[in-house]
């Protein structure tokens, strides 16, 4: 296997692409591509090879992963590298305008001015349109690294003018293994969750360490799996509202309260206090960037139920054609078989595209529970 530079280390399962990105570094002085599009899959690493390629283009060892350059890139407090995340459901135009402003100063540390967008698919179509009037004149040392799930998420004009990098899904054994070596997880719990979360590393970590997330999606599958009438697909759906809810609620609840107190302990105000009519402004523009963000974590939240009922009806139809696969979902081996035996392939087939319909749905912002509530009552066995 061949030893890839420091930086790196936490990519693994993606050779081609870092050999494509460490040639690229290499060669710097001859001249970097100046705009770049990693593509892969929820969990594959885009950010994380981005922020990496931006390390090894700063670092005059390519990519030693201890020098300050490296260490300043991978803190996230690099003067020259610039990343533009959301928590929001789309990446506005002034966002765009701003972060476009920024490319065309000089870098201060004297190496490549690099700018980063991660969930670049969530760019309006205006704000893709203002990135691509940059793509087409970048400023002499300026590089962009866009970070989307697949080609297809970006404008054809945008495509066009940058070099591609796909990652691929990493194994179920290698995202175990890291868990494993990482993070300290138990072997056999770190394998169950890889193939749950389906090799997404950041879903694999929070199923290991949070009992209440296994237990949630459990209770996901299992609603699924005893759909048997109309009423029981309104059940389905409430309940999927229901736990689509409290695992957003766990993700951004602490988090908002933390921010709101550290910003009354910045006015000087503690959280009993009132709030000054001129401070208001501030605990506004706060909640509204709260609203924001558990709006799209409710989203993330929702398309993960749906990946995971896409998981459990590919696990019924690898029973139903006696596919010599390992089952995603071991644990609820005596359902699947269930439903395996009371339906046809081309009923599980039927339900499968359901899934995948309903996430565009999601993803055109139809309301959600209209969503779902259309999926459970596809999702019912019929005999027939």
């Amino acid at each position: 296997m061949k030893n890839h530079q420091p930086v790196f280390n936490e990519l693994f399962g993606q050779p081609e692409a870092l050999d494509l990105i460490e040639s690229a570094v290499r060669n710097r002085d001859e001249g970097v591509f100046h705009s770049w599009l990693i593509t892969g899959p929820p969990g594959s690493g885009r950010s994380n090879l981005a922020i990496a390629f931006a390390a090894a283009l700063q670092c005059k060892d390519q990519g030693c992963g201890t020098c300050q350059s490296c260490v300043l890139a991978q803190a996230g407090t690099h003067p020259d590298i610039t990343v533009l995340s959301t928590e929001k459901v789309q990446i506005t135009i002034a966002e765009i305008r701003e972060l476009v402003a920024s490319s065309v100063m000089g870098a201060s540390m004297g190496g490549y001015r690099v700018m980063i967008i991660e969930d670049a698919d969530r760019m309006t179509q205006t704000a893709s349109n203002v990135l691509l009037k940059a793509l087409e004149e970048p400023p002499t040392g300026t590089l962009w690294i866009l970070c989307a799930p697949s080609e297809v998420d970006m404008l054809p004009t945008i495509r066009s003018r940058v070099r591609r990098v796909g990652l691929k899904v990493p194994a179920v054994e290698d995202v175990a293994n890291l868990l494993v070596e990482r993070n300290g997880i138990e072997p056999k719990l770190a394998l169950q969750v890889a193939a749950e979360s389906q090799s997404h590393v950041g879903m694999a970590l929070r199923l290991a360490t949070s009992a209440d997330a296994r237990t949630r999606r459990k209770e996901t599958l299992k609603a699924a799996t005893q759909i048997r009438t109309v009423t029981d697909a309104v059940r389905a759906c409430d309940r999927w509202m229901e736990l689509a809810q409290k695992d957003a609620d766990a993700l951004t609840k602490e988090r908002d309260l933390e921010e709101k107190a550290a910003l009354m302990a910045a006015m000087g105000l503690t959280e009993n206090d009132p709030v000054p009519p001129s401070l208001r402004t501030e605990l506004k523009r706060l909640e509204e960037a709260q609203k924001s963000r558990a709006k799209r974590s409710l989203r993330d939240g929702l398309d993960r139920i749906l990946v995971d009922l896409l998981a459990l009806y590919r696990d019924v139809l690898t029973v139903q054609l006696a596919a010599n696969t390992r089952l995603v979902n071991q644990d609820l081996e005596a359902e699947i078989r269930g439903l395996a035996a009371e339906t046809k392939p081309e009923q599980t087939i039927a339900k499968l595209e359901a899934i995948e319909l309903a996430r565009v749905r999601i993803d055109r912002n139809v309301r959600d529970v209209m969503v779902l509530d259309s999926l459970a009552v596809s999702l019912q066995v019929r005999k027939d």
